[in-house]
């Protein structure tokens, strides 16, 4: 009778027992423990089925351990045990069935990884990779055994990075000569309980990955501003602390659910194979790959798999930056041009680096100045030496609306004629622009389902449309144009300079994005100020000392003097009144800037430029301090002093300092300086509304920037 009351009880539990019988058809159990597993909390279920999976591995007869599962399912006597189970199917020819965690921890910051073949570790946090056996791949990156140690930031601003093992060449060798040269290869990393526990679970298609502690001085400039601590690891609370999650926590990573790994749809992988071979054959030469879309949809994180995945071939990939916004491997608002020769194993606040040329726009949107943008993508392009591959990045800012006209014809035999009318946005016709600009090889047009409408860019649609700047021609199909409007500034090698630039239009590749993003229109804008705040920090984390010497706050460091003769001030993105010109200035995200004329010949400063000039840009500094009695800027910058000495223009842009900066200034007693609460709004510059400088857009759009002249901190 109780059985039966258990049974109603417990109806719902028959749903668990079919997924788990589903998933592992060796589970054997009778019906009486079958009822009793329904009985179980999921933590015990937990227990059990990892229990029995251990067992399993270790090739244990579901007959004999029929008495352990009864008794993990019921506690109780002996007398309890199921009836006879079947025996379970003789195993599959090939390398056993490793344990259940394969972590294993190898001393104080270090953990062992066993994966088997085609399986992978997700996790979040910062480690050192090292492949000690076999061959696995970080996003795109392959780490064979032998070499180096690669650092990888896994980051929950972003999708989970996972460390998959991937098939690699055989030799012809036993099984017993392979474990021999493995255990070679780990006498010098690990000691002998390791190595015993990884030649107990060899295989010949398995490989072993050490996981080392890794400690950068820019993560912990980052993580040291409060709030920003839970980048990299979240602590939650856990149910089972086991050696594994010891380990993982020593080395400073956590294990995370697969479904929070990157994930790479099937168009996504096609096109990324098809161009990875494009660019390693030589009869195509280096192709132009250009990756657009709307936002939201992995440009950046297809061009940085894209980018490792050519490493793996190549020795360096250009990049061309033309999102403003989202920069990748500078501090926002720029445009730039890298060599980039390492992985990208990271988010973009992890791998700041310096471009091979690089010009700050000083905006995270080009809105109301397009023609300077077009301006400034020629200027840097022109550096472009066509020697590798280039990716060129763009913005997000690409839309349209189809409207669908019903045209009525009376006097005709069809009733009706449908005809479609395109109203494209600016920035679709800014990239129409910006192809016909860079003239790309291979256009690759990223849609999703949640993404507003954006039609194919085909050469035919790219030649038929007007752009912003520039009208469509009629061609012939397959037959070159050339475009003298935009390739006349282009410098090329010699041998090109002697027959004409002939472009014979793109290869299109639609991919379609699956990302599972929660940002929505409302909240887009502050998740992208924070990942520029990040990537501002992650710049200003070169001025720290490297480890194991401790931070030093920015208040602390030592900057660099500046007199008002010998650079010139430009306010990029408002008017500002002369006589507050330096208030501007002072506290202030600054790029150090080279151009062509002369200010050496001013006597008093300072020195004030009546256009914003097109120059190279050679990095980034904060303006901490003015010094009105010696007229000297105080400027902090990571920029080596040889490179200081050619910098003679400082250019202020509405990329702006973030706030956890000035709140966060250690050490101080009293009034922290920068932050106050006596703000006024009424001055030029002050507000969104009063002294924006008013181009040929604003003046048609009455759209105006957001200029920032003083720190107010609420």
């Amino acid at each position: 009778m109780a059985d039966s009351q258990l049974i109603v009880k417990r109806g719902p539990f028959r749903s668990t027992w079919l997924r788990a019988r589903k998933t592992r058809t060796q589970l054997v159990l009778s019906r009486r423990p079958r009822r009793r597993l329904g009985a179980l909390r999921w933590c015990g279920r937990r227990r059990l089925r990892r229990r029995l999976l251990q067992a399993q591995a270790a090739g244990a007869d579901w007959r004999e351990s029929g008495c352990l599962v009864s008794r993990a399912a019921t506690r109780r006597p002996k007398s309890a045990a199921p009836s006879r189970a079947p025996a379970a199917a003789p195993a599959p020819s090939g390398p056993a069935s490793l344990p259940i965690p394969p972590v294993r921890p190898a001393g104080p910051g270090r953990a062992l990884v066993l994966l088997p073949l085609e399986q992978g570790f997700t996790f979040s946090g910062i480690c050192r990779v090292t492949c000690l056996y076999g061959q696995v791949q970080v996003f795109g990156f392959t780490i064979s055994q032998g070499q180096p140690a690669q650092e990888v930031f896994s980051a929950y601003t972003h999708a989970r990075l996972t460390i998959n093992a991937v098939h690699y060449s055989m030799p012809e060798k036993s099984k017993k000569e392979m474990k021999r040269e493995a255990r070679a290869l780990l006498r010098s990393h690990l000691n002998r309980d390791d190595r015993c526990w990884l030649m107990k679970n060899f295989s010949p298609l398995c490989s072993i990955v050490l996981l080392e502690q890794l400690k950068t001085s820019t993560v912990n400039f980052l993580v040291s501003h409060p709030g920003l601590s839970y980048v990299f690891v979240q602590e939650s609370p856990t149910f089972q602390i086991n050696s594994e999650h010891l380990a993982l926590r020593s080395v400073g990573i956590r294990r995370e659910k697969k479904k929070n790994g990157l994930r790479l749809t099937e168009s996504a992988l096609s096109a990324m194979e098809e161009l990875v071979t494009v660019s390693c054959e030589e009869v195509d030469g280096c192709p132009i790959i250009l990756v657009c879309g709307s936002q939201d949809v992995g440009k950046s994180t297809f061009n940085r798999y894209l980018i490792n995945q050519l490493l793996n071939s190549i020795s360096c990939v250009d990049y061309l930056e033309c999102d403003l916004g989202q920069t990748e491997f500078t501090p926002p608002g720029c445009i730039s041009l890298l060599n980039i020769t390492e992985p990208v194993l990271g988010p973009p606040f992890t791998h700041q680096r310096t471009p091979q040329k690089m010009v700050y726009y000083g905006k995270p949107s080009c809105k109301n100045n397009y023609e300077n943008y077009i301006e400034i993508i020629k200027y840097v392009f022109s550096s472009y030496k066509r020697e590798s591959p280039l990716i060129v990045n763009t913005m997000g800012w690409v839309s349209a609306q189809l409207c669908h006209l019903l045209l009525a014809a009376r006097h005709c035999l069809m009733s009706a004629l449908a005809a479609c009318v395109l109203l494209t946005d600016k920035g679709l016709l800014l990239l129409v622009d910006l192809i016909r600009l860079l003239c790309p090889s291979h256009v690759v047009q990223f849609s999703s389902g949640r993404s507003k409408y954006m039609p194919n860019l085909t050469p035919d649609y790219v030649d038929d449309v007007d752009g912003l700047y520039t009208k469509s021609k009629s061609r012939v199909r397959n037959r070159g144009f050339r475009l003298a409007e935009f390739t006349e500034s282009l410098e090329f090698a010699d041998e090109e300079k002697e027959s004409p630039v002939v472009f014979t239009g793109h290869k299109l590749m639609c991919v379609q994005s699956d990302f599972a993003f929660r940002k929505t229109p409302r909240n887009r804008e502050s998740h992208n100020k924070v990942l520029r705040d990040l990537a501002v920090l992650g710049y200003l984390g070169q001025l720290q000392p490297p480890v194991p010497k401790p931070l030093c706050p920015l208040h602390g460091l030592t900057p660099y003097q500046v007199p008002f003769n010998a650079v010139a001030l430009r306010i990029i993105h408002s008017d500002v009144a002369p006589t507050h010109i330096l208030y501007a200035v002072n506290a202030s995200w600054v790029g150090l800037c080279k151009i062509l004329d002369d200010v050496r010949g001013y006597a008093h400063g300072p020195i004030l430029l009546a256009q914003t000039p097109i120059c190279d840009c050679l990095g980034f500094g904060i303006c901490r301090g003015i010094d009105m009695e010696k007229r000297l800027y105080h400027i902090l910058t990571p920029v080596p002093p040889e490179e200081l000495r050619n910098v003679n223009c400082l250019l202020v842009g509405a990329i702006s300092i973030p706030q956890c900066v000035f709140k966060s200034q250690r050490g101080l007693e009293g009034t922290v300086p920068y932050v106050t609460t006596d703000y006024n709004c009424k001055l030029p510059g002050a507000s969104e509304k009063i002294g924006a400088r008013e181009t040929k857009e604003t003046r048609e759009d009455k759209v105006h920037p957001k200029p920032k002249l003083y720190r107010k901190v609420n």
